[in-house]
């Protein structure tokens, strides 16, 4: 427990930095710079995983985490050192404004964030996305048994199969990232994350009457992208909407939605087959809130 909350501090605390980072040095390509800023975040997870079964077998628990933590100490103070934001109102060469609104007319405090609409139109979307995301990822597995069972595909195949499947699933997580934050830079935020919730439904409508495992797989592949694709909308549209004056404390509260995102959707899957009987159940309400939020999705404009 000790271990998760420092941990996450940890990992609360620094990941804004690299975020904040570059939406300062690419004001013109915010999406696309904090995609591929949050593609490294994604990228760790395959790298670590297996370094740390690794040294688990090969030094035991305790050492993993010693060997881990000096790693992680080393690399982080000496990336620490090299950034740094450029000089008061800099532009790059190339710049050109995509946005609606300049830096200096959208760069609103938090406390001056918080009483525009946008604010809760962005925070509600955000936590949608990622509900419906997290919602489906957490029963991946259940419901990849649940059809190769339908199918009569042997367990054995089956798990086989879902564990080869766990990289092109992360792959698709990660290049997510950049491409939703690339068409966050090209069509702005509101036609982005309109894309995004349309996909989400089409999506899980086809897995409410998946008799393939094709169907599985690009329902999980879509998923998957949107999940990744969402770590880059919010930060992009909030460094649009509200600038970035002070954009640490902006994004560090619209994050929260993440969080949110992340609580209940794993609860609900946790409980889904005890509720409705079989985890493939589940898409239809996916499927429903992701039509939800593609309706909010009207109201995400510049605040006034």
């Amino acid at each position: 427990f000790l271990y998760g909350v420092i941990g996450g501090l940890g990992v609360g605390i620094a990941y804004n930095c690299p975020i904040v980072t570059s939406t300062k040095w690419f004001p013109d390509r915010r999406g696309l710079a904090v995609g591929l800023t949050v593609l490294g975040f994604g990228i760790s997870a395959a790298l670590v995983g297996p370094l740390a079964d690794f040294l688990t077998a090969r030094f035991g628990v305790q050492a993993m985490f010693q060997i881990l933590g000096g790693i992680f100490f080393a690399l982080t103070a000496a990336s620490a050192l090299l950034l740094k934001f450029p000089p008061e109102n800099w532009t790059p060469q190339s710049w050109r404004n995509l946005g609606n609104l300049t830096v200096s007319q959208a760069g609103l405090k938090r406390e001056e964030m918080v009483r525009t609409e946008t604010f809760y139109v962005l925070w509600i979307c955000y936590t949608v996305g990622t509900l419906a995301g997290l919602m489906a990822i957490g029963v991946s597995k259940p419901v990849g048994l649940e059809v190769a069972s339908n199918l009569g595909i042997s367990q054995q195949e089956i798990s086989a199969l879902l564990t080869a499947l766990i990289a092109p699933f992360a792959i698709c997580n990660g290049v997510g990232r950049p491409l939703f934050g690339w068409l966050t830079d090209r069509l702005g935020p509101r036609k982005t994350a309109a894309i995004s919730f349309t996909t989400i439904v089409i999506a899980s409508l086809a897995m409410s009457s998946a008799n393939s495992l094709q169907v599985y797989i690009f329902t999980f592949a879509v998923l998957w992208l949107n999940l990744g694709g969402w770590l880059a909308i919010a930060p992009a549209a909030t460094a649009r909407f509200f600038g970035t004056k002070d954009y640490a404390r902006n994004y560090g509260l619209v994050f929260t939605a993440y969080g949110a995102g992340a609580l209940i959707g794993n609860l609900i899957a946790g409980q889904a087959k005890d509720i409705l009987g079989a985890y493939v159940k589940i898409f239809p309400y996916i499927a429903a809130l992701a039509a939800i939020g593609l309706i909010i999705t009207s109201k995400l404009k510049p605040p006034n």
